[in-house]
């Protein structure tokens, strides 16, 4: 029911074996089908995410960073899941190649239905991508909301830093830069309180000592953030 699809897709691959096997492994391992089953499997699969049927039996090595990582795209998606993790599954392709993949991954869950937690440092891509946002600092959750409330109205203060780094394409625009100072806490010893005091330009002195609840802002926007508290 779940597979996940990791950010390097040459290390996610065997060399040693040609496209057809890593594919067919979750069919193998979970005895779906047949023999001549699974391989009809493989094939038609491969072929949604942009292979021709000559291809399956050659090696990574013989092909680029996008086609490998639609190879492992292709191994998750073979055995049916509901849901897909993918860690940086972009982050090491060039950006021509990223749009592809991320069009197949939009295509994926349009037809298929399939849910994804997608984990990116590149705004850009995650907005294209997402339908609902999780801001994360130092482990801990610090923002929810959908994609397009998260971008025009940040809330908690990391939020709105990390969107005013964002470029523009536009080189006349003019954009408010948030910039943080210091420098960030080791996750082996975090700051008390909320972890981001010790960079908010907004910190309080119940910053530095209570970590702050979930406070609700709007409709399915969440920010976890002592500045929303009414009582403080």
């Amino acid at each position: 029911h779940m597979q996940m699809v990791c950010q390097n897709p040459y290390s996610s691959l065997n060399p040693r074996m040609s496209v057809l096997e890593p594919v067919s492994a979750p069919l193998d391992i979970f005895h779906i089908g047949t023999q001549d089953e699974r391989f009809e499997k493989c094939r038609e699969m491969l072929k949604y995410v942009g292979f021709e049927e000559y291809q399956i039996y050659r090696y990574p090595h013989e092909f680029s960073g996008g086609q490998r990582q639609r190879i492992v795209i292709a191994r998750a998606l073979i055995s049916s899941p509901d849901f897909i993790v993918c860690d940086e599954p972009v982050s090491a392709l060039d950006v021509s190649v990223r749009a592809q993949v991320l069009n197949l991954m939009r295509e994926i869950n349009e037809e298929r239905g399939v849910a994804y937690l997608f984990i990116s440092h590149d705004l850009s891509v995650v907005k294209h991508v997402s339908d609902r946002i999780a801001v994360m600092y130092l482990g801990n959750m610090v923002e929810l909301a959908e994609c397009e409330e998260l971008y025009r109205y940040p809330k908690h203060p990391y939020t709105q830093a990390l969107l005013s780094a964002v470029p523009v394409p536009d080189p006349t625009a003019k954009k408010d830069r948030v910039i943080l100072e210091g420098n960030i806490p080791s996750p082996l010893n975090p700051p008390k309180g909320c972890k981001f005091h010790t960079r908010c330009p907004r910190v309080m002195e119940c910053c530095k000592t209570e970590p702050p609840e979930r406070y609700q802002v709007s409709e399915d926007h969440y920010v976890y953030c002592h500045l929303y508290d009414d009582k403080k």
